[in-house]
């Protein structure tokens, strides 16, 4: 199957330097494979999208070298292929409503644990067995129990138990949005994604997109989860952290300190094509990637 590798930023905001990190990884390993290299706006969260930050990210990409190829695919495009894929997963049993608030959640797990474990709260299973008389909220899937394995290619095996860890968890929210572990299944699916290169913080995620994958008889891609970027804190470089723009005024600095982020020693390029043409051999060699 030939390489299909992509980009899938939210348009919260224009591309700082952890999402640069992200982006460039996935470019290189697309073009070191000599791939495909698409990108995805994920704008299913239609309160926390920004107006016109689509095509500053669109432009920033274009700046610093990093060109796509096709269209550009929108989730806001692709609510009929989420509900799809939700009927299916329906009539086979493995949804099912659920009426529970955040409170009502942590107080099942406190009361049942005597505190609150950090982190993402575990769903107990309140309305796995009918609604008891509340309204329905959201949508849950059914998770089976047992240890799913992940092999990344960067931080190597990866197990979770999902049904403890998570809990069942949702498809389609409270506030009428799907959710994106179900939007990014279907899409990747539907894009033909071999491979899916991006930060370490969406690890935790991977397994529940790999149940899903298996549900729904969706062929899973290789997964490569990088390092991401912190600030001076030691929080992840993100929007709501304060992270700045990328300049695209210097676009082979930006570079320059993406792939150094990657754990590469620095390159010596006279231009952008230059960077990106060696920064692909030099990927290549990093993960033993032969030519066709």
């Amino acid at each position: 199957m030939e390489y299909a590798g992509r980009f899938a930023p939210s348009p919260t905001g224009p591309l700082h330097q952890g999402s640069l990190a992200a982006a460039l990884a996935s470019y290189l390993d697309a073009r070191a494979h000599g791939g495909r290299w698409l990108v995805r706006v994920e704008d299913l969260d239609a309160p926390r999208v920004v107006d016109g930050a689509d095509r500053v990210i669109l432009g920033q990409l274009q700046a610093l070298g990093l060109h796509w190829d096709g269209d550009v695919l929108y989730q806001s495009s692709r609510h009929h292929a989420y509900r799809a894929a939700f009927d299916t997963l329906r009539r086979h049993g493995a949804i099912y409503a659920c009426g529970c608030t955040r409170k009502e959640i942590a107080d099942a797990i406190l009361g049942a644990r005597g505190h609150l474990p950090a982190g993402e709260l575990p769903y107990p299973g309140i309305c796995r067995d009918g609604l008891h008389g509340k309204p329905a909220r959201a949508w849950r899937l059914r998770v089976p129990p047992g240890i799913v394995r992940i092999d990344d290619r960067w931080v190597g095996a990866v197990e979770q138990d999902v049904a403890a860890v998570v809990g069942d968890f949702v498809l389609f929210r409270a506030d009428g949005m799907w959710a994106y572990q179900l939007a990014v299944v279907v899409d990747d699916a539907a894009q033909g994604i071999t491979d899916v290169v991006r930060g370490q913080d969406l690890l935790g995620s991977t397994p529940r997109q790999k149940i899903l994958q298996t549900l729904l008889e969706l062929p899973p891609p290789r997964w490569m989860h990088v390092p991401v970027v912190v600030n001076a804190d030691g929080q992840k470089l993100s929007k709501q952290t304060g992270a700045a723009a990328i300049d695209t005024r210097r676009p082979l600095a930006a570079l320059q300190a993406a792939w150094r982020h990657l754990q590469f020693e620095p390159l010596h390029a006279a231009d952008v094509p230059a960077f990106l043409a060696a920064a692909a051999s030099r990927w290549a060699r990093r993960w033993n990637i032969l030519p066709d």
